[in-house]
């Protein structure tokens, strides 16, 4: 097949006219045609399928079930809403129930109509309980290496990030021991400067929804507690220097527009991932559902435990992107964030999230108003 005419996303965050070439038999962005058929892209946007690298789960199933059904049918919702790619996202949980859980991914077709599994984010339980959000206080507990490795082999070898309180008694040994075989994200924390710093020197380099579940600069001067706001702003100031990348939740709720665009201000564009950390009332209609053991209400976008708590986001990662652009964020800008940084995060920028020849052929066709026309 030859998309022709369209304008074709670049990893530079430019649109270009051009052909695009895809292999129908594999499934793989290729150099020339094996066959004459054309699709003409005319007035179309061209952009790769979008990774969500942290989603919990939509259509009233989420991955920590542990039921193989349940995560199938959340793979076909995100194929439908142009989420080609995704890394299930576990809660924190006991261990038998993570086992359950992780061994369900190898039951997904790879396959037409699904969203590809690209691996797992393990959000917990190694987590701070001052900042626990909507993960369950009884189940947090400090890094354990035996636990990750047996919850590794169950899932065949496939977490591909792990969140982690750096502060957590073991954290630092946890980190440079798993650093090469995972990508370590900073999140759910009190952690100080200095013990974030040490983190990212062991081999972090992620940051787990940028802005939530972290101490807040604004909350320690309104606190007038000068000291720790003086830290947690050397702090914003130490990421946005180096080379992590950093989750930030698109959904108009979490965070305000203007918080959104000054990030990609601070950490650039080729930095910034746009995540859903969707939860299964995702795609439902308003009413009770569950999350981490834990009832959540849904109420339009917003979703929240009993006591107030935000838990997790009802919004998918395309309307995220979206959000995104009506917040200022240049269209090209807001696609990388939504395809190549996140695949670039899980060491797969060569597989997904990217049109480059050789990559798997999931490509989306949107028009000017950032509809979706069609998914391949």
């Amino acid at each position: 097949m030859i998309i022709k005419n369209g304008l074709v996303w670049e990893e530079s965050g430019s649109f270009r006219k051009k052909e695009l070439v895809v292999d129908t038999t594999t499934h793989r962005i290729a150099e020339t045609a094996e066959d004459d058929t054309v699709f003409d892209a005319e007035g179309l946007y061209v952009i790769p399928g979008l990774v969500d690298v942290h989603i919990h789960g939509a259509r009233g199933h989420d991955f920590s079930d542990g039921n193989s059904k349940g995560l199938a049918e959340i793979a076909q919702y995100l194929h439908s809403c142009g989420v080609t790619s995704f890394c299930p996202t576990s809660m924190t949980l006991p261990e038998e129930q993570l086992t359950a859980a992780f061994a369900t991914i190898n039951d997904v077709p790879d396959a037409a109509g699904y969203a590809h599994i690209a691996g797992i984010h393990m959000e917990g339980p190694y987590l701070s309980p001052e900042k626990k959000g909507a993960q369950k206080a009884s189940y947090l507990h400090a890094p354990d290496a035996a636990m990750f490795r047996r919850l590794s082999a169950a899932s065949g070898n496939k977490i591909r990030i792990i969140t982690i309180a750096p502060e957590l008694p073991g954290s630092d040994a946890f980190i440079r021991e798993f650093k090469d075989t995972v990508a370590i994200s900073l999140g759910h924390s009190t952690a100080s400067y200095e013990i974030a710093e040490n983190a990212f020197a062991a081999g972090a380099n992620h940051v787990t929804h940028l802005f939530n579940a972290m101490t807040d600069a604004l909350e320690a001067l309104a606190a007038h507690n000068y000291g720790q706001a003086e830290t947690l702003l050397r702090q914003a100031q130490l990421w946005a220097e180096e080379r992590y990348l950093e989750e930030i939740i698109c959904d108009a709720i979490h965070i305000h527009p203007s918080v959104i665009r000054n990030a990609f201000r601070m950490f650039g564009n080729d930095r910034m991932i746009l995540i859903s950390d969707a939860m299964r009332a995702t795609g439902m209609e308003d009413g009770e559902y569950e999350l981490g053991g834990q009832p959540v209400i849904k109420k339009g976008r917003l979703a929240t435990l009993k006591d107030g708590t935000i838990a997790g986001s009802a919004t998918n990662l395309f309307d995220c992107m979206k959000n995104a652009v009506q917040f200022g964020i240049p269209l090209g800008v807001a696609v990388k964030a939504a395809t190549c940084n996140p695949a670039k995060s899980i060491e797969c920028s060569q597989e997904i999230g990217t049109l480059a020849v050789g990559a798997r052929a999931d490509i989306l066709l949107l028009d000017q108003d950032l509809n979706i026309v069609k998914i391949l």
